[in-house]
């Protein structure tokens, strides 16, 4: 059994702002100082981030994504999923980091690369998932705990590790995140437990609409939610793929308050606690899937 490792205190997390943490190894990090070089590596590659509030970032050829970490604010965050949008097939996640960091830049704008439009705040953004009752969905801050399992170049993979509360008693998400080389979508296997023993839970998968803003469709014959929305006039499709047979419901829920209009499918971990689903993105300033037409017919003929 792997041992996960536990972000620590405030007080920790300053004097390791330099050291990136995995398992029981330290691996020394690029944003430990400037690099004007940038090694622009093709590979698929996950970075835990202590020095920007413990985000944990992850990203392939294709497509990056970020979440938020336990030194997040309360306030305004959430474990919702975050797009980076990337036009490049090399790895940007330490350069964008270390611009920001630096003030030589940053990942808010595009200078070529790409950049981060995509606002997650408290929605669940590009796949985040949630407990449903009783018409309500109940979301964990921030993950706990992380594990890195692999580490491209071919593939990531990690293990993010959630607890909150719900009516129901307390949950635990293990959530497994793998990434490929050339897939816009990050595959999710996780296993949910309620206090403390695996359960079939009533689960939602959402994407965020951004308070209507974007253009929504499914097809639950093929276990699909999708979005189509612009950001500065160029488009980004968001999408979820599940077994269709384990779509139990699927629902487009407008709210007023900010970032809890989404669109849902509705679904059941196993009785194990195990749930396993798709999500990602694909960027039309990318080049390859420029139409809401073919991103959806990406997403319907995945598994295939």
């Amino acid at each position: 059994m792997y041992k996960l490792k536990k972000i620590k205190s405030p007080f920790f997390i300053l004097a390791a702002s330099y050291l990136v943490l995995s398992g029981c190894s330290v691996e020394s990090t690029s944003i430990s100082k400037p690099n004007k070089s940038y090694d622009k590596e093709v590979k698929a590659y996950a970075k835990f981030v202590p020095k920007r509030q413990d985000d944990f970032a992850w990203e392939n050829d294709k497509v990056a994504f970020r979440v938020y970490g336990p030194a997040a604010p309360l306030k305004g965050h959430a474990s919702g999923v975050d797009a980076w949008l990337k036009k490049v097939d090399y790895s940007i996640i330490d350069k964008w980091y270390e611009e920001t960091f630096n003030q030589t830049g940053s990942y808010h704008t595009d200078t070529g690369e790409g950049y981060d439009p995509y606002h997650v705040g408290i929605s669940r953004g590009v796949g985040g998932s949630a407990i449903w009752v009783d018409g309500k969905d109940y979301t964990a801050h921030n993950y706990k705990n992380y594990k890195i399992h692999e580490n491209g170049p071919e593939k990531v993979v990690f293990t993010l590790e959630y607890e909150f509360q719900t009516p129901l008693g307390r949950v635990n998400e293990s959530k497994t995140i793998s990434l490929p080389m050339g897939s816009n979508l990050y595959q999710v296997n996780s296993v949910f437990k309620l206090d403390g023993k695996p359960a079939s839970l009533p689960i939602a998968i959402g994407i965020t609409t951004h308070d209507g803003k974007a253009t929504v469709a499914h097809n639950k014959s093929a276990g699909r939610i999708s979005a189509w929305e612009e950001f500065d006039t160029k488009a980004l499709g968001t999408g979820v793929i599940i077994e269709p047979k384990k779509v139990q419901d699927i629902k487009h829920i407008s709210k007023e308050t900010k970032d809890e209009s989404h669109i849902w499918l509705f679904t059941n971990s196993e009785e194990n606690g195990s749930l396993e689903y798709y999500a990602g993105f694909a960027w039309e300033a990318a080049g390859e899937i420029t139409t809401q037409t073919q991103w959806q017919s990406y997403l319907d003929n995945f598994n295939k």
